[in-house]
């Protein structure tokens, strides 16, 4: 039997002042979705917005439902708008942020696994890195390179191949 390691890497920034100017436009952004969140019943506010080759951004927030798994992450509504509005275009950043008024967040959110999932599946599709900025009201910002570090040993369309 061998041991073997896995790490990721990642950037902690104090806050967004850090980032470039693109950069901090799309945090912004992904705070400002949070306020159209629907999260009756968590009173967890997600948003997102992604930053695609072309220059448009394209924002999403969570949507709960009564009728918990059929509600939808910030990260999956942005995605999904994004790949329906603009097929092959390549995602090339996402921020996300979260807020909630009933604890204080200490840290920025990582997303779900079922969002990493499909972050991956873009990832791979489009053979390039899409940059992830996690975030939340203010304050510190997580900058991981790539969905892969995110998700190391990640499932992929290519695994279904013969």
């Amino acid at each position: 039997m061998i041991k073997k390691n896995l790490s990721i890497h990642y950037y902690e920034l104090d806050d967004a002042s850090q980032l470039s100017d693109t950069e901090q436009n799309l945090v912004a952004m992904a705070r400002q979705m949070t306020e159209n969140a629907y999260a009756p019943y968590s009173e967890f506010f997600v948003g997102a917005a992604i930053l695609l080759k072309n220059g448009k951004v394209v924002t999403g927030s969570n949507q709960e439902n009564g009728a918990y798994p059929s509600g939808l992450c910030a990260e999956r509504v942005a995605m999904f708008a994004a790949s329906a509005a603009y097929p092959g275009v390549e995602m090339e950043a996402i921020a996300v942020s979260a807020k909630t008024k009933r604890f204080n967040l200490h840290e920025p959110v990582p997303p779900c696994g079922a969002c990493r999932q499909s972050m991956m599946e873009y990832e791979t599709l489009q053979k390039a890195p899409i940059r992830i900025l996690l975030s939340k009201e203010s304050g510190k910002v997580l900058v991981i390179e790539k969905v892969g570090d995110l998700l190391p040993l990640s499932f992929t369309g290519d695994s279904l191949k013969k």
